[in-house]
């Protein structure tokens, strides 16, 4: 049971960081949204292939970043010896869920600067997916998710950190795949309403509760790694 504490962790915090996920990609959901052909945005029905496919996309973007970082994560511990890598990466996790947990509340936004860092790569990759719009077909919606997955966030940024000291390629990716399902709910959510979960995203108190429940995640992690 203590092996899945690690996926339960990613989901609780994709679930909770929706608070954060509202404001970051509430602005590209819109415009997928409302970029979709008239007919198609008259009902959820006709709707919902496009916005499975756009967050399949995201969903497949983040597993793949997850495997890179687990075996870079691998490759580390095999450098030092096993329960030093170990306690390093575990403490390195847990720090980050305390400054993501501190960036949710409004507390502290350090992690910004991490963000500005994934710009440099998000400026390269972007341009592609706006050869793929207006989306007409779930295909071209898939392939856009794929781009989007690697928007710059601190959120994701914190959990493929988490992902380097899950123990190599296969847990990387299973955790963020854990994290992209908790992510789910939110943004599929926030395609299909078009807006309307955005009050989530400015009520102080939301935000607060998920810091503050994170930062309890990596205070845990903290405590693991030095016992």
């Amino acid at each position: 049971m203590e092996s899945l504490l690690p996926y339960f962790s990613a989901f609780i915090v994709g679930l909770l960081g929706g608070v954060h996920c509202i404001g970051m990609c509430g602005g590209i959901v819109g415009a997928l949204t409302f970029g979709l052909p008239e007919a198609r945005r008259k009902s959820i029905a006709s709707q919902l292939p496009f916005q499975v496919a756009y967050n399949l996309g995201r969903l497949i973007s983040y597993v793949t970043a997850g495997a890179i970082m687990g075996g870079l994560g691998l490759l580390l511990a095999e450098l030092m010896p096993i329960q030093m890598a170990q306690r390093t990466l575990l403490l390195l996790a847990g720090l980050f869920m305390v400054l993501l947990g501190l960036y949710l509340a409004d507390w502290w936004k350090i992690l910004n600067r991490l963000e500005r860092v994934g710009g440099v790569l998000w400026r390269r990759i972007e341009p592609i997916g706006r050869k793929l719009m207006p989306v007409h077909t779930p295909t071209q919606a898939l392939g856009i998710g794929m781009i989007w997955g690697w928007v710059p966030c601190g959120l994701v940024y914190t959990m493929l950190i988490n992902a380097v000291s899950s123990g190599g390629a296969l847990q990387g990716a299973g955790l963020m795949f854990a994290f992209a399902l908790g992510t789910l709910p939110n943004l599929l959510a926030m395609g299909l309403l078009a807006g309307a979960a955005a009050r989530l995203a400015r009520s102080q108190m939301a935000r607060r509760v998920a810091g503050v429940t994170v930062m309890l995640f990596g205070i845990y992690t903290l405590w693991s790694a030095l016992q």
